[in-house]
């Protein structure tokens, strides 16, 4: 299944003979909870789920959105109707982040048949699809979560990559820079990551650019299949749309998927003996 899905094809495999599990994810950075959005009006069908609450576990030193536990995980899929050989599509209100959030979690997790909306919930409703207001109720279930599906690291490996491959920085730019950090205990990026904003991944519609422009991207970057690479952001949420993005281009694959740093800078810059680059990009 590719990682992302048009509006056109989600409703039509909605009307098909495997229809997939729709979940709304929409979320906003300090709230107000993307709950409220969903109890107003969503795609018919979709289940909703909480990135604070659901998919992820509480914060602490692992970062601000830590992975969650498998068997959380687990009960939350399951609550939402994942099943096993059942695709599953998910959506949000801003960039396609969180739902790539989403996306990276159910890789990891070890169901594969999961794609993103291109344009997330805005797109739909620009081009005059159905939405209700009706809470769904799903069948629950049965998905097993396993994790291991996608690669994870820590500080130490986030660390390495930096030096001996590609680590890709998803905060806008001030953020990397160091000329503000809004959230995080210090400003700065971890010494030698690359800035790749997760915004730059979408046209000024929300829909995600071309494969060809994805690569164009990241090869300007500095980045090439010959090393291995990796991503992070503020929490280990828009850090997956990187991951994603990579795999949109050609530039990874699904067997060789990027590396995401989980803890992300919420980790990293939490550890007073970790060091914090500022400034613009070297070179």
């Amino acid at each position: 299944m590719h990682p992302l899905i048009s509006t056109e094809a989600l409703a039509a495999a909605l009307n098909g003979d495997r229809p997939p599990v729709v979940l709304d994810v929409r979320w906003r950075l300090g709230g107000p909870p993307g709950r409220l959005d969903y109890e107003v009006a969503h795609i018919p069908g979709a289940a909703y789920a909480d990135l604070d609450e659901e998919l992820s576990s509480p914060p602490g030193p692992g970062g601000r959105h830590p992975l969650p536990e498998p068997a959380a995980l687990e009960r939350v899929l399951r609550a939402a109707g994942v099943r096993a050989g059942r695709p599953v599509v998910a959506y949000d209100g801003g960039d396609g982040s969180v739902a790539a959030r989403v996306w990276w979690l159910l890789r990891w997790a070890g169901h594969e048949e999961v794609a993103v909306l291109d344009g997330g919930y805005a797109a739909w409703i620009a081009e005059a699809r159905p939405v209700t207001a009706d809470v769904a109720t799903p069948e629950p279930g049965d998905v097993e979560v396993r994790p291991g599906g996608m690669p994870v690291t820590d500080a130490d490996g986030a660390a390495a990559l930096a030096r001996t491959g590609v680590l890709l920085d998803a905060r806008a730019s001030a953020r990397y820079r160091g000329e503000t950090e809004p959230v995080d205990p210090r400003p700065g990026h971890v010494p030698g990551a690359l800035n790749a904003p997760s915004a730059e991944h979408v046209d000024t519609t929300g829909r995600w650019l071309t494969a060809e422009a994805l690569a164009d991207r990241f090869r300007a970057l500095g980045v090439t299949t010959d090393a291995p690479i990796g991503a992070y952001c503020g929490s280990g949420v828009t850090a997956s749309s990187v991951v994603l993005a990579l795999e949109v281009a050609g530039l990874t694959s699904k067997n060789t998927p990027a590396t995401l740093y989980a803890g992300s800078w919420s980790n990293w810059s939490a550890d007073p003996n970790r060091p914090a680059a500022t400034g613009p990009e070297p070179g």
